[in-house]
């Protein structure tokens, strides 16, 4: 283990017994001076933590680039040639798999954890070059399998990071803004202070499962072939996406869901406005002024924003500046080019008058304002009992995932944008 990870749980551990004694107004001379003793520890081990992460990234530097994503770039080349279709295919008929499907296989079981065939998140994504194949699903003339619409992933476009976790929770230390600097009044004088530097931890857990529950017919698996392999990934990938998408903007924090962006401003410490009148561009730039002068933007191209489509709709109609035919939606896309589109994760419009809601995000400090963490591979399940009588087969997809907020001051809320006059 990082000699700053140790420095970090220490940390963490001081800080609960502090504050367990400092609340106490009949503390004992024993408590007082432990309180004394945990306090140096504590200041102490702010300058050995500083001097461990020199040191640490001095290796990192030292060891080189190659060196760091070596594993990874083998990892993924690996991955390439993972086949769907042969986990499907061991599943329903025992079938022994092979080539990079059954290293990928191997080498994910002996992590442990899984009930079935685990299968590597990044085997779903729909790879480049790849295209539909033929063969299914009329046998008398061939077809090209059509997917059903899913919306499109926004949580990347939103500069949400994922941070794949082997096993156990995850913590990432946050600097809090409570370091100050000022000025000594006379030659003889003192700076102010002292201020403590202190951290805040932001956690992702394995608390969560998301699933999918698929029946393959009989007729699929007959007629499998790279057309099977690739609906189903596309199926389970989309189906997924949209799912975590949601619930990384909307999640509810109960029945099983992890705590998403708009639910949780409050637990986050994200601002939520209320802008109060109909949607324009000086509604969304006054919340843009705001990141500027919070220090978490330098400009409105550094913003990133999600929108519904019926927020376009309407500022798209509305004229700016009469006669000139530029609209409110103009002078946002002039300032906030390619904003993203979703029905998926937003609520749609509501309220009398209608009113929707508008995120803001930002990546300071290259730290990215949401954090997604996902556990190991999707394990794949087989159920070759529920339906029998028909020759089909069950497959049961799960994976493990999480959300948490860095730092609150990268996002803003904007609600109450109003979509229609209010005629009341």
């Amino acid at each position: 283990m990082l000699e700053s990870v140790k420095i970090q749980r220490r940390q963490s551990e001081i800080r609960s017994e502090l504050s367990g004694l400092v609340g106490k107004t009949d503390a004992t001379e024993d408590e007082l001076r432990n309180i004394e003793t945990l306090d140096g520890e504590y200041r102490s081990n702010e300058t050995r933590y500083r001097a461990a992460l020199i040191a640490e990234d001095g290796e990192r530097r030292e060891a080189g680039a190659e060196l760091e994503t070596r594993s990874d770039r083998e990892w993924s080349d690996l991955v390439q040639g993972f086949e769907v279709r042969q986990a499907v295919l061991a599943l329903d008929e025992g079938r022994a798999l092979s080539g990079r499907t059954a290293e990928v296989v191997q080498e994910l079981r002996s992590a442990g954890g899984y009930r079935g065939v685990p299968v590597p998140l990044m085997a779903l994504e729909v790879r480049a070059g790849e295209t539909i194949a033929r063969g299914t699903p009329d046998p008398g003339q061939t077809r090209p399998i059509i997917d059903r619409l899913f919306p499109g992933s926004v949580a990347a476009q939103m500069g949400g990071q994922l941070i794949q976790i082997g096993s156990g929770a995850v913590e990432w230390p946050v600097t809090l803004d409570v370091v100050t600097a000022g000025w000594a009044d006379g030659e003889l004088a003192n700076v102010a202070g002292p201020t403590t530097y202190a951290t805040t931890d932001k956690a992702l857990k394995p608390e969560h499962n998301l699933g999918i529950h698929m029946r393959v017919s009989r007729k699929s698996m007959l007629q499998s072939g790279e057309a099977l392999e690739q609906a189903i990934r596309r199926d389970m990938n989309g189906t997924m996406a949209a799912e975590l998408d949601k619930a990384i903007f909307l999640g509810t924090g109960a029945n099983g869901q992890p705590l998403g962006i708009v639910p949780g401003v409050a637990t986050y410490g994200i601002t939520s406005t209320d802008a109060g009148g109909m949607a324009s561009w000086a509604a969304l730039r006054a919340a843009v002024v705001r990141f500027m002068t919070a220090n978490a933007a330098n400009g409105p191209a550094a913003v990133k924003a999600m929108v519904r489509p019926e927020l376009w709709n309407v500022m798209d109609d509305i004229e700016a500046f009469t006669g000139t035919g530029i609209t409110e939606w103009d002078r946002f896309v002039k300032n906030m080019p390619a904003p993203t589109m979703t029905t998926n994760a937003l609520a749609a419009p509501s309220g009398d008058p209608l009113e929707t809601q508008v995120l803001l995000t930002t990546t300071a400090g290259g730290v990215s304002p949401v954090f997604v963490g996902l556990w190991g591979a999707v394990d794949l399940i087989r159920d070759p009992y529920s339906d029998a009588q028909s020759g089909g087969l069950r497959l049961t997809a799960l994976t493990t995932a999480d959300v948490t907020v860095a730092r609150g001051a990268q996002l803003e809320l904007v609600t109450g944008l109003e979509l229609e006059v209010d005629e009341g």
